[in-house]
């Protein structure tokens, strides 16, 4: 089993809880340490905004991106302790965003899609067009033909 790059995965899922937490921390110095007067409490004001939106969609991601691990029989999803196991005929479609270097999930049954990222960097032609050389990507285009998957 290939499974995705574990780096990106905590670094996707912390880097907008670690910007909202920066913006609230300099929303906290511009209160607290400068004199209180309309343009102080505006910037402050501003960046406590900044900080709920990076908050807001950190909410949003965590949810989505999951850690999973593809193999020749089936797909296992990373969920801590517990860990969810999809034979290649449940999966609805399986496509590589490459915008954003991440593989979008649609499983049978399930509503929502799961977000992951490959095994290691794809190199996207002008941000249209790319393809996943790593043994993962062997893998899910085998599979994809084999079980005539989107």
């Amino acid at each position: 089993m290939v499974e995705a790059n574990p780096v990106k995965f905590y670094l996707a899922k912390s880097f907008f809880l670690a910007m909202a937490l920066i913006q609230w921390l300099v929303a906290t110095v511009v209160l607290v340490k400068f004199q209180f007067d309309s343009k102080n409490f505006f910037v402050g004001l501003l960046f406590i905004v900044l900080g709920s939106v990076f908050f807001s969609i950190f909410l949003v991601l965590n949810a989505k991106i999951k850690r999973v691990a593809v193999g020749k029989n089936k797909i296992v999803v990373i969920e801590g302790d517990r860990n969810l196991r999809f034979e290649w005929p449940e999966v609805k479609s399986l496509s590589l965003i490459p915008i954003f270097n991440v593989y979008k999930l649609k499983v049978k049954g399930k509503r929502e899609p799961i977000y992951f990222f490959p095994s290691k960097n794809i190199i996207a032609a002008f941000g249209l067009i790319a393809k996943d050389t790593s043994r993962m990507g062997e893998i899910v285009e085998k599979r994809k033909k084999e079980f005539d998957i989107k």
